[in-house]
């Protein structure tokens, strides 16, 4: 009878853990180009981080990537998961 009742114990226990995500710091990395006058800067990049699970922090930070257009000015993000 004890022995069925640590089972059940253990069990229930794996399935807590395997059903929990790992929440982690991650940190975004985004690669700017700018285009379209010059004086511009080449290249540029900014980091920040995102507390998530990997999955999450992943389609967040490839969320920001984009291309825009301003006042003649052509910006290209390029963000990933660093």
């Amino acid at each position: 009878m004890k022995f069925r009742s640590f089972l059940l114990m253990v069990m229930v226990c794996a399935g807590v853990f395997s059903m929990s995500s790992c929440v982690k710091n991650y940190t975004c990395h985004c690669d700017i180009k700018y285009s379209g006058k010059p004086g511009l800067p080449d290249s540029t990049a900014k980091e920040y981080d995102i507390a998530d699970t990997k999955s999450s922090a992943k389609s967040k930070c490839e969320a920001e990537s984009g291309t825009y257009q301003n006042n003649g000015i052509h910006t290209d993000e390029n963000c990933y998961l660093y």
